[in-house]
């Protein structure tokens, strides 16, 4: 599987809040997670495109992460523009 226990582990403590190491669900890290799961299934879809499943789940996380990056463009400005240079996102 792409997405290992460590792997995450090693995300959450890359990107979590400053609050704890095991930050599992303030929106920094949850915004690295669907990064890193929406690459992949990008690399995916470059090679199978006629993967309509795939397609689907990749649109729905995308949304997700757009809701949260909405969330904390609204509540801290200065996290949300922290995580757009750590994940070289662009709005």
């Amino acid at each position: 599987m792409y997405l290992t226990t460590d792997k995450k582990q090693e995300l959450f403590e890359a990107h979590g809040h400053a609050k704890a190491k095991n930050d599992t669900g303030s929106p920094e890290a949850q915004i690295a997670l669907f990064t890193f799961r929406i690459n992949h299934l990008t690399e995916h879809l470059k090679t199978h495109q006629k993967d309509f499943s795939t397609r689907l789940g990749l649109l729905k996380l995308v949304g997700k992460r757009r809701r949260l990056l909405d969330y904390l463009n609204k509540t801290d400005i200065a996290r949300y523009r922290a995580i757009l240079a750590e994940l070289n996102l662009r709005k």
